[in-house]
C-alpha cells in the first residue's frame, strides 16, 4: 500500500481532521506534513503538545500497519515525547518516523518533527503492540 492509498484511509479519521498529509510510507520510514492551524495551537500561537503527539502517533501506527501480517491489527502501548522547539501558527511541520524495532509482537518507532525552518521541535518514541 502506498502513501496515497493510506491517505484515503486516514482522511475520515482523526489524522484527516488534523490535516496530516502523508508524503512517503514504507515499512521502515514514514514521512508527512501538517499545517499548524490555529485550532491545533496553544494560546501562544504554537503547535500544541497534544498535536505533536497525535501527529507522531499517526506515523508510527502507519509504519506498523505496513508491517502487519494478514489478520493482525495494532495499538499504541506507550509514547514518550521530548519537546525541543516550537512551530508557529500558519506554518507547516514535517515529521519523519523511523522503525527502531520491528518484532513479531511489538514495534518501536521514533518520530522527529521539524518546523518550517528545519529546526527540531519534538522527538516522540512509541511502542506499538501487534494484536490478533
Amino acid at each position: 500500500m502506498d502513501a496515497e492509498q493510506l491517505q484515503k484511509i486516514l482522511e475520515p479519521l482523526f489524522p484527516g481532521l488534523m490535516g496530516v498529509r502523508l508524503v512517503e510510507a514504507t515499512p521502515t520510514r514514514v514521512t508527512a506534513t501538517m499545517l499548524v492551524r490555529p485550532d491545533l495551537c496553544t494560546t501562544g500561537g504554537a503547535l500544541h503538545g497534544g498535536a505533536h503527539m497525535a501527529f507522531a502517533d499517526t506515523l508510527g501506527a502507519v509504519g506498523t500497519f505496513l508491517n502487519l501480517p494478514p489478520g493482525k491489527r495494532t495499538t499504541t502501548t506507550d509514547s514518550s515525547t521530548k519537546f525541543i522547539g516550537g512551530a508557529a501558527v500558519n506554518t507547516t511541520v514535517t515529521a519523519e518516523s523511523v522503525a527502531l524495532h520491528r518484532g513479531r509482537t511489538t514495534q518501536v518507532w521514533q518520530t522527529t518533527i521539524r518546523n518550517e525552518a528545519g529546526k527540531l521541535c519534538s522527538v516522540v518514541t512509541q511502542t506499538q503492540l501487534v494484536l490478533d
